[in-house]
């Protein structure tokens, strides 16, 4: 059987609001200009695409919330009758196919219009058959408003529906309005159904949990039921009975003793006859509540006899108090007994189980020979065992381990972690132990001969230092130490020496030097230049200088750059006026404004401005 998770299905919109989403996304998500000296064929398929999206929208839509709800056909025969119960179904299947034929009706539309479409010869006709089919669409919408306002209600009563499996281990709880259902599965699980002290305070199930042998199991709470036909009962009691008919579960009817809920017992016992077919092949027991009130012994001798009809029928009856809580764990045990070997039964009577008891194989051990080999029991064990029937051995009983012990207490239980220490004195067991004793920490003296150790060990340490084991080279370790410090200053001083020598080495070996064929031609280039107009002999022997040793680059220059090593006028008039002219033809060639300009003069380059801006990216044109 398919599940379904009612809590998950999606918002159904009214229709104005599921015509404007649908439009709204129209016009975002596709284009909306076109101008009119575009061709025919693109004005054509600008339109042609409005429509089919607008179509297929709808057509998303009114798919979703078809198949998000569930098939009556297709769900468990439980929540088939529920829906049933509940929101009628044939209403439920009439609005789910008027949307299914809306979404048909939706694609014939577009496919006409297309096909229009594809003829028109003028923008005029393109725009008026657009706003044909999109009218007709949001026309044909509007005539789903009921369906969709009904979809909805649906949708949200669903969504508060409890979520029972029916496959699981289900308890079912029935009776009588005002008997003490409520209040059972709030004493047995974590629900908290609403208990008021009038009939029909429950109008719905509710569903709480628990756990018993390990196992999880679910509880429901059904509202009451009135002794009448099928054919007169309300919706609220078509839903305690539709669960009592489809779900595989344990059944608890609760009757009420005192007769405080307004029913005699007699009448209590008629509804029992009358729902009793529904209770057939399921485990059943009858709770008898508010015992704290009228026990059952208490009963007259006509009340009695009702009760007693019902055990010569085999039927389990089961007193009880959901006030005081007396009888409730026993009946919730033997219910769970129950359905467990219900269930265990049921699942023998398939082919699985058959297929499961053919794989395995027990093993029968087989005598040897004919000669008999009783159970071997000790001697001591059979005179003991003789001696505690005569009396002469007491019989210990058994010891209660802490599991059990915290069972019977339960909530009261705290864990004793010094009962079992074992002490000379017992009284001091719970005695409180500090942590500092006497300015010492206690956990000092845990071993019970500390203080005997220490005495030793203080008696060892006196006679060594007599003997003068602790004294004996003292002269000779102050004249090794003098030495050691002596020779240790030497080696880092020695160390130290050899750092500066190599830091020096490494300076000058790093000097860069040129071969001697560059030397001698840098010489020859110095001595013709000392002879030009305009040189200083010294500027040309420091350039010569810079060449092998590099210092040029590290003196301070005491000239702007463009004076250096030009004395003449007439020289250095002449090298700035070739420099501004080779500059001013740079700039011209590579359109800037100075050495350092990198503008670009060009502000719309065509690779990036140039062409149609089609399917691709459109920030930049």
């Amino acid at each position: 059987m398919t599940q379904y998770n009612f809590k998950q299905l999606p918002i159904v919109p009214n229709a104005k609001d599921f015509i404007d989403i649908v439009l709204s996304k129209t016009h975002r998500k596709t284009p909306t200009v076109v101008h009119r000296h575009f061709k025919i064929s693109r004005i054509r398929h600008f339109y042609m695409r409005k429509v089919k999206f607008t179509q297929q929208n709808y057509h998303d839509k009114l798919q979703q919330i078809v198949d998000a709800f569930p098939k009556l056909d297709a769900v468990h025969p439980f929540y088939s009758d529920l829906m049933n119960v509940l929101y009628d179904r044939d209403h439920y299947k009439i609005a789910l196919g008027q949307l299914n034929k809306a979404k048909h009706l939706v694609d014939n539309l577009a496919r006409d219009y297309t096909r229009l479409l594809k003829y028109a010869d003028s923008l005029y006709r393109c725009k008026q058959l657009k706003i044909a089919a999109l009218g007709r669409m949001s026309t044909l919408m509007k005539r789903q408003t009921k369906s969709l306002e009904y979809l909805e209600q649906v949708r949200q009563h669903l969504s508060r529906l409890p979520s029972i499996d029916p496959n699981t281990r289900t308890i079912i709880i029935s009776g009588f309005p005002n008997v003490g259902k409520s209040s059972f599965i709030n004493k047995v699980t974590r629900a908290d159904v609403d208990v008021q002290p009038y009939a029909f305070t429950t109008k719905s199930l509710f569903v709480g949990h628990m756990d018993y042998e390990y196992l999880r199991w679910q509880v429901i709470d059904t509202p009451g039921l009135l002794d009448q036909t099928l054919d007169h009962r309300s919706t609220i009691e078509m839903q305690a009975i539709t669960a009592l008919i489809h779900l595989r579960a344990g059944i608890l009817y609760i009757m009420d003793l005192s007769e405080q809920c307004g029913h005699t017992l007699e009448e209590q016992l008629k509804l029992f006859r009358n729902i009793q077919p529904v209770f057939k092949g399921k485990p059943l027991i009858i709770c008898l509540n508010k015992m704290d009130v009228l026990r059952p012994e208490d009963l007259s001798q006509e009340k009695q006899e009702v009760l007693n009809t019902l055990r010569e029928e085999g039927l389990t009856l089961i007193a009880m108090s959901t006030l005081t809580e007396e009888g409730v764990m026993e009946v919730r045990r033997e219910i769970c007994d129950l359905l467990l070997a219900e269930r265990v039964d049921y699942k023998m009577q398939g082919k699985r189980a058959g297929d499961i008891l053919n794989r395995l194989y027990v093993a029968m051990p087989q005598m040897r020979n004919d000669k008999e080999r009783p159970p071997c029991i000790p001697q001591s064990v059979l005179d003991r065992r003789a001696r505690q029937k005569d009396g002469e051995v007491e019989i210990r009983p058994k010891k209660k381990l802490l599991r059990e012990i915290e069972q019977e207490e339960r909530e009261e239980y705290a864990c004793d972690l010094r009962q079992h220490w074992k002490l000379d004195n017992d009284e001091e067991k719970y005695d409180f132990i500090p942590e500092v004793w006497n300015g010492h920490n206690v956990y000092d003296f845990v071993d019970p001969d500390i203080l005997q150790q220490l005495e030793n060990l203080e008696r060892e340490e006196g006679m060594r230092e007599q003997s003068g084991f602790y004294n004996s080279d003292s002269d000779m370790e102050d004249d090794t130490s003098r030495e050691n410090h002596i020779l240790a200053e030497k080696i880092r001083d020695k160390r130290n020496i050899l750092i500066q020598e190599r830091r020096v080495r490494k300076s000058s070996s790093n000097k860069s030097k040129l071969p001697d064929a560059v030397m001698r031609k840098a010489r020859s280039k110095s001595a013709r230049r000392s002879t030009t107009p305009g040189i200083r002999g010294e500027d040309a022997m420091d350039t010569g200088r810079s060449l092998s040793t590099g210092a040029a680059r590290s003196r301070s220059r005491s000239m702007p750059r463009n004076e250096e090593g030009v004395m003449n006028p007439v020289v250095k008039k002449a090298a700035n006026k070739r420099a501004k002219r080779n500059i001013r033809n740079m700039t011209r060639r590579v359109h800037t404004a100075g050495e350092a300009d990198r503008r670009i003069v060009v502000k719309r380059p065509k690779h990036l401005l140039a062409g149609k801006s089609k399917m691709g990216k459109s920030w930049r044109r």
